[in-house]
């Protein structure tokens, strides 16, 4: 803040003090409030943004103590410098006590000492407001963190609880593709082996165990690989009935991806057909694409 931006107002009763302070002060480009009573000092003080109050200490009404006093109470970021005569010695405690002056000067003063202390005066008040405005910015930074912080963790706990429930869900679909009384082999578009549950595994083709990251090829014959793909790029279901595995008659669909995995797989799905005899010999089988 410069000179220009800084007010002073100076409070004596004596016009000639005020003339001399306002001849001293003019120079230095602040702006000057002069005020000749504490009363009326003080309502100079509710009107203007006053950064520094030089004060008489001997004036009617209202001392310079009690003045500097009030405002202290009112206005506590003002500086407040005191004017005293050597007469009055002993009301300085007083004015220390009370007012918390950041100086008191004895008149006649000397003008370049009251220049120099005035404007280290100033130079304080700006530095402290400076501290202050940048301690209030901390803070007011600190909040949006901690808010930002408490939103952070509102997010963290909703994605926890969404993350557990899809667990959940996902160890029940487990589950419940596990007891399936049919078997399911998830096949990808490369045509590896992704998925197989437990009915899966105790298919009766060639008595070879089927692991996941196999070719469904290797365990399948050329029939059933020609009808996943063929599932897989028409996105449409295709089935064989009666087709014979170890002597029994299976019905075997073919079951695309859809939804956002559509493309990427298709769902084996065996089961016995129901009119499955105990004993056939052979690959007798009948194709239905449905």
């Amino acid at each position: 803040m410069n000179g220009d931006s800084h007010v002073v107002l100076c409070v004596d009763d004596e016009e000639n003090i005020l003339n001399s302070l306002k001849r001293l002060l003019r120079r230095e480009g602040y702006k000057l409030l002069t005020a000749s009573s504490g009363k009326e000092g003080l309502q100079l003080l509710l009107e203007n943004d006053v950064h520094l109050v030089i004060s008489d200490q001997r004036m009617p009404e209202m001392t310079g103590t009690e003045f500097l006093a009030r405002v202290k109470e009112k206005h506590p970021d003002v500086i407040r410098i005191c004017l005293t005569g050597y007469a009055d010695v002993d009301s300085i405690t007083e004015s220390i006590n009370k007012g918390h002056i950041y100086k008191f000067f004895f008149k006649p003063w000397n003008d370049q000492s009251l220049r120099l202390e005035i404007k280290q005066a100033l130079d304080q008040y700006d530095l402290i407001k400076a501290n202050r405005d940048l301690h209030n910015k901390v803070v007011e930074q600190n909040e949006k963190l901690r808010r930002m912080n408490e939103d952070l963790e509102r997010l963290v706990q909703k994605r926890t609880e969404e993350l557990e429930l899809r667990n959940h869900a996902l160890e029940f679909s487990h589950a419940v593709l596990e007891d399936l009384p049919i078997s399911i082999i998830g096949v990808s578009a490369e045509g590896m082996i992704v998925l197989v549950n437990r009915k899966s595994e105790s298919l009766p083709f060639n008595q070879v165990p089927i692991e996941v990251g196999k070719n469904f090829s290797d365990y399948f014959p050329d029939d059933l690989v020609e009808l996943l793909e063929r599932s897989l790029k028409s996105m449409i279901s295709q089935a064989v009935t009666n087709y014979v595995l170890s002597g029994n008659r299976y019905t075997i669909e073919f079951i695309p991806l859809s939804g956002r995995f559509q493309g990427r797989g298709v769902l084996v799905a065996s089961y016995l057909s129901d009119d499955s005899p105990d004993h056939v010999c052979g690959r007798d089988r009948e194709l239905d694409t449905r």
